[in-house]
C-alpha cells in the first residue's frame, strides 16, 4: 500500500520492541515506560516531606489539568513523601492516558509534567492476503478515537499471530508501526508478513515394534506434506490434530488387543527455517490381550439375557478389540430402544488378567423405566410449517419411544431437502424418569432455485437454460416448477405442480404439462453430426402417490402426449415421399404423427437415509407403462431400478451399486418406432459416445477411383467422411454401475466438489430391424441426369452394415467430479472403454455445465 505521510514514527522504544527508527519529518521523543518511573523518581523529587502547596499541571492538551489532578490524589494541604508520591506516579501511569510523566518537588510546590498517550485516527493492515481485514475485526482491540498504548499494540500483535497460528502459518510475523498526525494523533499500522502454511514435513513414532510406521502414521488425521498432495489441510500442523491423533493412535492399539497402550509423550519441533514441523510421538504399546469369559446381565424383567446374548459378536480365545464392545454397547442400547426404553444405561465390566493376558466382560443391562413420548419439540423452522415436519415424525406425544421410529423420523426430515445435513433429533429428559422430550434443532436451507445458465456440453453443445423450482412452496412442503431451455440439439418448456399430501392425507398429487422440440442427429465419420429427424411432442401427465408401509410405496400415473416427426424434405424425400435411399428405412418408418395415451405405476421400496444424497440404505422401484388406452400407439415399457449404498471404513467414502434394466415391446400387432426404443450412452453409459452403445445402421459410400462403367468396380470408401453413423435404439437393455464417492478436506466440500471412481457396464440390444431384408446394397445410384453422350448418369452408391445388436457387455472404468459452481452443476468424467463390441462409439472425456444430469 503506498503511503505518503507528513511524519512516520516507528513504535519502537514506546511498544518496547526492537525496532530500527525510520523518522522523517519528525525526530521520536523518548518514551518512558511504567517500569521505569519508579527509578527515575527518586532523581526528580525531593527526599524530604512535607506539605502541599499547590499542584501545576503542564503538557495537558486534551485533558483538563482538573482532570490530571485527581488522579494524582494529592490537593493542597495534604501532607506528602517520597513513598506517596512514587504512588502517585504510579497511578498516574495506571490510566494509561500518558506516554511519560515526571514530578517535580519544589518545596511544596509540585510541578507535574506530562505527556499525553496519542488518539488512535485509523487502524492499516498490510500484507495481509490470506486473511482478509474482516478476519481481524475481533480480534484488534484497538481502534478508531481510542487511547494509544503499547500494551494494546502488544497484546494485538499476539492476537494477530495467534488467529494466523491456527491457519497454520506460524512463520507469520507482524511489525507494528506508529504514524504520528498532527494533534497527537496517529495511524496504527501492522505490516504482515504472513510466511507460508507450516507443514509436517515428518512424523516420527518411537517405542513401536508391532506395527510400522506407516501404518500408524496411516490411522493419524495428520499427514505428512507431500508435493502430489493437492486437495488436502491435514498436511498442516495443528496443535488440536496432533492430540487428536493420539487418541486415534490409542483407539487403533485398543482395537488390535492393545489394552495397556499409552502415548508416553508427543513433541512438536518447528525446524529452524519456521516452515515446517517435526512430530515426534513415543508410545508404550503394552502387551495383547484376549477375551476372557464374555457375558450379559439384565436387571430389566422384560429383556431376557438369552435373547440378547447372541447379538454379542465377541467369543472368548479373540483378540481384544475395544471397538467391538463400543458397537455392541450401541447396538444393544438400539436394540433395548425398540422395547421403549429410550435412556437405557448398558455397562461394560472388564475382569483383566494380566497374568493369562486376558479381558473378560460382562455387559450389564441396568435398570430403567419404560419411556413415552411427552412431547415433541421442532425450532428453527421460520418458513417451512410445523405439521410439514411433524407428518414426517413416526412418533408422536403418548407414544412409546421406539429408537428405531426416531432415527427413520430423522432420515425422513432429512429427505425432504429442506434443512441441514447432518440433522439430529436429540433425546431430553421428560417431566419424570419415564418421559422423553424428543427435540429437532432446525436450520433451514434454500429451497427456491432460480436458474439462469449459458454453457456448453459436449452433449448438446451451447445451451441455455432458465428455470424456477421451489421445493416448499408457501412452507407447505409444495413443489411448484418451471424451466425452459435451448440447445443446438432440443428445445423444451415445461411447467409442474405437486402436492405431496393432498386435504391433509398421506396421498400425493402432482402434475406437469410440456412442449419438447428434439431434432435428432447421426454422426459422420470425421466426427460431425447431421440433423436427421424432427420430433416435436406436446402433452401433459398426472401422477398420484402413496405410501404402502413405512419402506414400501406406489404411485400411478395417466399421461397423453402428440408426437410430430418429420424429415427435411430437400434432404430425404423424393416426390414428396420419404426415400429409403437417402434416409434409410428405419427413418421412413419413423415419419408420422401419433397420439399417445398411457397408463403407468410404479412400486418402490426405500430404505436410504437421506433421498438427496444417500450415504446408506437401499432403494429398489419396478414400473411399467401401458400405452393403447386410446390413442394410436400400443406397447409396455418395463423399467426395473435398484440402488445399495455403503460407507466404506467407517469414513466419508460412500461405495453405490446400481442395477437398472428395461424392456419395451408392442402389442395389438405394433412395433416399436424409433422414438420409443432406448438409447445407451453418454451420460449414462459413461466412456462411450452419446447412443454410442446399442444396434445401429452404419451407411459406407462406394467409390470409382478408376472411372469403370462396372459398378462391380467399385469399392468402398476409407475415407471417414463417406461413413454415416445412425444409433436406431433397443428394445431391451441392462446397466451396473459401481461408485466409490471420495471424501474431501471440509474447504473443497464447502465448494460443493464430489470425486468419484466408477465402474459402468451395460448393453442394447434387439429391434425389429431384420439385416436381411432392411439392408441396403446400392453400388450406383442414377443422379437423374444424362452424360455427354445421352446416357442415364450415375453416382456410386452407399453399403449398409447392422451392429451393436447384442447382450454382450460393454465394460468402461474412470473418475469424475462433480462441482456445485456459482454458474450450474458441473460434470467432469474421463473413462476408458474396456470392453466394447464392434460398432460401438466411444469417448474418453465427456462434461456438462449449466444443466442436470
Amino acid at each position: 500500500m503506498h503511503r505518503n505521510w507528513a511524519a512516520a514514527l516507528l513504535v519502537g522504544s514506546a511498544l518496547g520492541l526492537s525496532l530500527p527508527a525510520l523518522a522523517q519529518d519528525a525526530q521520536p521523543s523518548p518514551v518512558a515506560t511504567p517500569e521505569a518511573a519508579p527509578a527515575a523518581a527518586p532523581a526528580a523529587m525531593a527526599e524530604q516531606s512535607g506539605t502541599v502547596r499547590s499542584i501545576t499541571i503542564r503538557g495537558a492538551e486534551r485533558l483538563e489539568p482538573e482532570t490530571v489532578r485527581s488522579y494524582v490524589g494529592l490537593t493542597a494541604g495534604d501532607t506528602y513523601d517520597r513513598n506517596r508520591l512514587d504512588r502517585a506516579l504510579k497511578d498516574l501511569y495506571a490510566t494509561e492516558l500518558f506516554a511519560d510523566v515526571t514530578i517535580r518537588d519544589r518545596e511544596g510546590e509540585l510541578i507535574v509534567d506530562v505527556r499525553e498517550n496519542p488518539v488512535v485516527n485509523r487502524i492499516v493492515l498490510e500484507g495481509n492476503k490470506r486473511l482478509k481485514d474482516d478476519k481481524f475485526k475481533d480480534e484488534i482491540k484497538l481502534s478508531p478515537r481510542q487511547i494509544f498504548t503499547r500494551t494494546k499494540a502488544r497484546a494485538d500483535v499476539a492476537r494477530i499471530l495467534e488467529l494466523y497460528r491456527r491457519q497454520g502459518r506460524f512463520a507469520a510475523a507482524v511489525d507494528p508501526k506508529i504514524v504520528q498526525l498532527d494533534q497527537n494523533r496517529v495511524d496504527v499500522v501492522f505490516e504482515i508478513e504472513e510466511g507460508p502454511k507450516s507443514k509436517v514435513r515428518r512424523i516420527n513414532i518411537v517405542g513401536n515394534t508391532k506395527f510400522s510406521d506407516g501404518e500408524l502414521r496411516g490411522e493419524m488425521a495428520t499427514k505428512e506434506a507431500k508435493w502430489y498432495k493437492f486437495f488436502t489441510s491435514n498436511d498442516t500442523y495443528d496443535p488440536d490434530r496432533s492430540a487428536f491423533d493420539q487418541q486415534k493412535l490409542r483407539q487403533f492399539y485398543l482395537t488390535q488387543g492393545y489394552a495397556d497402550f499409552r502415548v508416553v509423550s508427543s513433541v512438536a519441533e518447528l525446524t529452524p527455517d519456521r516452515k515446517d514441523f517435526l512430530i515426534t510421538y513415543v508410545v508404550d504399546e503394552g502387551e495383547r490381550y484376549k477375551f476372557g469369559e464374555v457375558d450379559l446381565e439384565s436387571q430389566i424383567r422384560d429383556i431376557k439375557e438369552e435373547n440378547f446374548k447372541r447379538m454379542l459378536p465377541m467369543k472368548q480365545g479373540d483378540w481384544y478389540n475395544a471397538k467391538e464392545i463400543e458397537d455392541t454397547v450401541t447396538n444393544l442400547s438400539e436394540s433395548v430402544g425398540l422395547l421403549g426404553y429410550a435412556f437405557a444405561d448398558i455397562n461394560p465390566r472388564f475382569n483383566r488378567d494380566k497374568e493369562k493376558r486376558e479381558m473378560g466382560v460382562t455387559f450389564v443391562i441396568n435398570e430403567t423405566p419404560r419411556v413415552y413420548v411427552e412431547r415433541v419439540e421442532i425450532n428453527g423452522n421460520t418458513i417451512t410449517k410445523d405439521h410439514v415436519i411433524r407428518r414426517e415424525f413416526r412418533l408422536a406425544e403418548g407414544d412409546a419411544f421406539n429408537s428405531f421410529r426416531v432415527k427413520r423420523s430423522r432420515d425422513r426430515i432429512q429427505s425432504l431437502g429442506y434443512f441441514q445435513e447432518n440433522l439430529e433429533i436429540q433425546q431430553k429428559q421428560g417431566s419424570g424418569p419415564d418421559k422423553v422430550i424428543l427435540e429437532a434443532n432446525l436450520e433451514e436451507q434454500a429451497t427456491g432455485e432460480l436458474q439462469v445458465s449459458a454453457g456448453y456440453s459436449s452433449l448438446e453443445n451451447f445451451l441455455v437454460n432458465l428455470s424456477i423450482r421451489q421445493r416448499n412452496f408457501r412452507g407447505m412442503g409444495q413443489e411448484l416448477r418451471a424451466s425452459v431451455n435451448w440447445s443446438k440439439y432440443s428445445q423444451s418448456a415445461e411447467i409442474g405442480f405437486t402436492e405431496p399430501y393432498l386435504f391433509g392425507r398421506n396421498l400425493a398429487l402432482g402434475g406437469d404439462i410440456f412442449r419438447r422440440d428434439y431434432n435428432s442427429f447421426r454422426f459422420l465419420g470425421n466426427g460431425d453430426r447431421d440433423t436427421t429427424y424432427e420430433q416435436s411432442t406436446t402433452g401433459f401427465q398426472i401422477r398420484t402417490g402413496f405410501p404402502i408401509t413405512e419402506f414400501w410405496s406406489a404411485s400411478f400415473r395417466y399421461g397423453l402426449s402428440y408426437d410430430d416427426v418429420s424429415l427435411d424434405e430437400s434432404t430425404f424425400y423424393t416426390n414428396g415421399i420419404c426415400d429409403p435411399l437417402r434416409a434409410g428405412r428405419f427413418l421412413c418408418d419413423a415419419v408420422g404423427k401419433r397420439t399417445t395415451s398411457s397408463i403407468g405405476y410404479s412400486i418402490a421400496y426405500d430404505t436410504r437415509d437421506n433421498a438427496i444424497r444417500p450415504s446408506r440404505g437401499h432403494r429398489f422401484m419396478i414400473s411399467q407403462d401401458i400405452a393403447g388406452v386410446g390413442g394410436s400407439v400400443q406397447y409396455v415399457r418395463s423399467r426395473l431400478n435398484a440402488d445399495k449404498y455403503w460407507r466404506l471404513f467407517g469414513s466419508g467414502f460412500i461405495f453405490n451399486l446400481g442395477l437398472e434394466a428395461g424392456q419395451i415391446f408392442g402389442w395389438g400387432g405394433d412395433n416399436i418406432r424409433l422414438t420409443d426404443r432406448f438409447f445407451l450412452g453418454e451420460p449414462r453409459m459413461r466412456g462411450f459416445d452419446i447412443r454410442g452403445v446399442g444396434p445401429r445402421v452404419i451407411r459406407q459410400s462406394y467409390t470409382n477411383p478408376t472411372n469403370s462403367p462396372d459398378p462391380l468396380d467399385y469399392i468402398l470408401s476409407s475415407e471417414s467422411n463417406q461413413r454415416q453413423d445412425d444409433s436406431i435404439g433397443g428394445e431391451t437393455y441392462y446397466q451396473v454401475r459401481a461408485e466409490v464417492q471420495i471424501p474431501l478436506s471440509a474447504g473443497a466440500a464447502e465448494m460443493g466438489l464430489r470425486p468419484s471412481v466408477f465402474v459402468d457396464v451395460g448393453a442394447l440390444w434387439h429391434t425389429d430391424f431384420n439385416p436381411a431384408t432392411d439392408l441396403q446394397d446400392i453400388r450406383q445410384i442414377s443422379t437423374g441426369g444424362v452424360d455427354a453422350n445421352g446416357d442415364p448418369e450415375f453416382a456410386p452408391g452407399f453399403k449398409e452394415f447392422y451392429y451393436g445388436d447384442t447382450w454382450k457387455p460393454r465394460v468402461a472404468v474412470g473418475f469424475g467430479i462433480n462441482w456445485n459452481s456459482p454458474f450450474g452443476p458441473f460434470r467432469i468424467d474421463i473413462a476408458k472403454a474396456l470392453v466394447k463390441q464392434e460398432g460401438d462409439d466411444t469417448k474418453l472425456f465427456q462434461f456438462n455445465v449449466g444443466t442436470q444430469f
